[in-house]
């Protein structure tokens, strides 16, 4: 009976330390599972992260169309010789306007002066300025940003102080858009005739500045006159520019670029913040006596 008693209590033990080891061995296999239940989720969201990113570096970057024009022609060379025999007969040469980058705004004036004694004098000041753009991604296209300069220019030359009579009238067969802003202006030393034209071409803008006047008792010029002539000339300068960027001037002729404005008064962007300095552009129709 004894025997029999010590087996039965050995038999339970045994059954006891079965049952323990079973379970330690459940509790890895448990964690194990736990551990590769979070590892899956740990493994999605990371997927779903690189899957986020890639996409957004697959998303194209805004771009802009490059300028058409990549550079200026000089701009005492803009006019040949017989158009400023013309219209300054009486200058020996052009002044160049100070720039930092000649490929992107220049300028040069002339004056001529026809004295005849105590009959009086012919007095004359022409001058052409050029801006080019170039295109930027957050600004926008080349030519965008040249037509809102184009508006503005044309705006301040209708704005000058102590005009009168001002008047504006598109120029045809000139670029993509020019317009024309004339009017009189009245110094001590005369009425001065100012006509003042502004065209773009592409990413390029030229402004061209036409006074004159008779002092001393001499007669006023004609204005319309002077208008026509103003415009030859700004024509000569558009073509200019085309044949320095190895257009053959064809442009300066053509129909008008998608982007030309419809309306000079239109109000200009941010664009316009790059027009040339004091130095670099002179503001003629402001000063016109103080060139004799």
């Amino acid at each position: 009976m004894q025997r029999r008693a010590q087996r039965e209590q050995r038999d339970q033990r045994a059954k006891r330390l079965n049952r323990v080891l079973v379970c330690a061995a459940a509790v890895p296999v448990m964690l194990v599972a736990a551990g590769c239940s979070s590892d899956s989720g740990s493994g999605d969201s990371t997927d779903k992260a690189a899957e986020a990113a890639a996409s957004a570096s697959a998303s194209p970057s805004p771009t802009v169309e490059a300028a058409a024009y990549g550079k200026l022609p000089e701009s005492c060379k803009a006019l040949s010789k017989k158009m400023l025999k013309d219209l300054v007969p009486k200058s020996k040469s052009g002044k160049e306007g100070k720039s930092d980058d000649i490929s992107t705004r220049g300028s040069c004036s002339w004056n001529s002066l026809d004295n005849n004694g105590v009959k009086g004098s012919q007095f004359r000041w022409l001058n052409v300025s050029m801006l080019r753009f170039e295109s930027d991604a957050t600004r926008g296209a080349a030519d965008k940003l040249a037509g809102q300069y184009f508006d503005k220019q044309v705006q301040e030359a209708q704005a000058v102080e102590g005009a009168k009579g001002v008047k504006t009238e598109p120029v045809a067969g000139t670029g993509d858009q020019a317009t024309a802003v004339h009017y009189d202006l009245k110094k001590k030393e005369g009425t001065f005739k100012q006509q003042t034209i502004v065209a773009r071409v592409e990413n390029v803008v030229v402004t061209l500045d036409y006074n004159g006047a008779g002092l001393a008792g001499d007669k006023t010029p004609s204005g319309d006159d002077m208008l026509k002539d103003a415009k030859k000339a700004v024509k000569e300068a558009v073509d200019a520019v085309s044949e320095a960027n190895g257009k053959g001037g064809g442009k300066a002729g053509g129909a008008p670029s998608k982007s030309a404005s419809k309306s000079p008064s239109e109000s200009p962007s941010k664009g316009a913040s790059d027009e040339p300095s004091k130095d670099t552009e002179a503001s003629p129709s402001k000063k016109p006596a103080s060139q004799s």
